[in-house]
């Protein structure tokens, strides 16, 4: 499993344990609301509502707040006016970052995110500078694989494009219209699914050394620690000796 796959799995289980939990519930309401609110509050007819249900049960958000935020998005949320900015920068060894975040306040989001890079001594960059190395996809965790062998057939039956893991950990990655239809079947195959979700995959992730790769780390906790900041990715390759650290 490539280290870039197994710090999605590191980075989901440190949200849904640590003091982050709070501030990540927060963020999985507003992200439900504004589905809701664009799209309808039918997640059968609404996919990014359904994609946004889907993370939200995969960090334990509990029912109860998923059903206030669709019935607050669906009811306009009066005085409440969310948009989607996205930035990207270069952060320590070269690595291509790209932060998507929910805000009402745009020069307060970029002010904040423009400080954090230069406090890491990194530089953000203009729109289309690093998206490039990026595609959409689905990706889905899985934990407690016994068989991978198995898990490989199945996906592949599921119409997954591909998988990765070892020791129990598996990754699969779909195209972003089956990502429902994935999990779904994952699901009623038996598998255990730790996240599912609709992110940016690298093309490629070059290799960076392990200081950088701690920098780098550092930098990327930072931005998720801001309130406004929804999903951060990057395409460097972290190195286990890093990985095993967090």
């Amino acid at each position: 499993m490539s280290g870039h796959s197994k710090w999605s799995t590191i980075k989901h289980k440190k949200a849904a344990t640590d003091k982050k939990r709070g501030q990540m519930f927060s963020k999985l309401s507003r992200a439900i609301m504004v589905a809701a609110k664009e799209g309808g509050p039918d997640p059968d007819g609404n996919a990014a509502l359904a994609n946004a249900i889907a993370k939200a049960k995969a960090y334990s958000l509990p029912k109860d707040n998923i059903e206030r935020a669709i019935q607050k998005g669906a009811g306009g949320g009066e005085g409440e006016h969310y948009e989607t900015v996205v930035y990207e920068g270069f952060g320590p060894g070269g690595a291509a970052l790209v932060i998507e975040a929910l805000t009402d306040n745009r020069n307060r989001t970029a002010a904040n995110v423009r400080s954090i890079f230069t406090k890491a001594g990194c530089s953000l960059g203009n729109p289309g500078s690093v998206a490039w190395k990026f595609d959409k996809k689905g990706l889905i965790a899985l934990e407690g694989v016994a068989d991978g062998d198995e898990l490989l057939l199945a996906a592949a039956d599921a119409g997954a494009e591909d998988a990765d893991g070892d020791d129990g950990a598996y990754t699969v990655t779909t195209d972003p219209a089956a990502l429902g239809a994935v999990r779904d079947a994952l699901e009623a195959g038996g598998y255990a699914i730790a996240s599912a979700e609709l992110t940016l995959v690298p093309k490629q992730a070059p290799d960076i050394d392990d200081e950088e790769a701690r920098k780098l780390l550092k930098l990327v906790d930072a931005l998720e620690d801001d309130d406004d900041v929804q999903d951060v990715v990057f395409d460097a390759e972290i190195p286990d000796a890093v990985l095993a650290e967090q």
